[in-house]
């Protein structure tokens, strides 16, 4: 794996909060650019569609590191008082999306451990750049092997009434993006969550070749 570079620049979030930035002189920025970061951040960020197994995958992973663990869709619910689901219905899926993209600059400048991200907070404006100096996994899974995961439509009730078109159309929509903003991509269909976080540490730690069957390394 890379070394990760220190910061990012340019990356406007709309609303980023105060104190996130530093020109090189010194002087603030504002709100709108986030630049000169210096914390390391997380060591692994899981990408993937709803029921992919991010959650799962990255308590284990974390675990294994020795390192704390947080989902991004719990620190939206705390940070808004609302879980994603509903600020995409109060607020509508731009304003949310700037949300999202505010506050995973705030949690990649604090969090050094595992984060699994939100569905689809890769697809928010700018995101995809936030994440380029990181780790990033992508958890593959096929639509029959997702429509099989328990409970995976109490919790995301928008893909009523009729989840298979809804998944088919959102990974269709999803993976390029899944794929460009990952350093690595690991399949997860009819596979344990412990072989799979095998191999996702195999990834951590840069021994990802042809012994890790159907992992690919980007």
């Amino acid at each position: 794996m890379a070394a990760r570079p220190r910061g990012w620049a340019g990356v406007d979030c709309r609303g980023c909060p105060p104190g996130l930035t530093r020109s090189e002189d010194g002087g603030d920025y504002g709100k709108d650019t986030i630049s000169d970061v210096t914390q390391p951040g997380p060591v692994l960020i899981l990408v993937g569609p709803p029921g992919s197994g991010k959650s799962t995958v990255g308590h284990l992973a974390a675990q294994r590191l020795g390192v704390a663990f947080r989902d991004f869709d719990d620190d939206m619910e705390l940070a808004h008082g609302l879980s994603p689901g509903e600020l995409v219905v109060e607020l509508g899926r731009e304003r949310f999306q700037e949300l999202e993209c505010e506050l995973l600059a705030h949690v990649l400048l604090e969090h050094s451990g595992v984060l699994a991200l939100g569905g689809g907070t890769p697809t928010a404006a700018h995101v995809p750049q936030l994440l380029e100096p990181f780790h990033v996994v992508f958890l593959e899974v096929d639509l029959e092997n997702l429509l099989k995961r328990e409970g995976l439509v109490p919790l995301h009730p928008w893909l009523l009434p009729n989840p298979r078109a809804h998944l088919r159309h959102l990974l269709q929509q999803r993976r390029p993006i899944y794929t460009a903003v990952a350093k690595a991509i690991v399949p997860t269909s009819g596979r344990n969550p412990e072989e799979i976080v095998e191999d996702v540490l195999d990834t951590v730690h840069g021994t990802v070749g042809d012994t890790v069957p159907g992992t690919v390394d980007r």
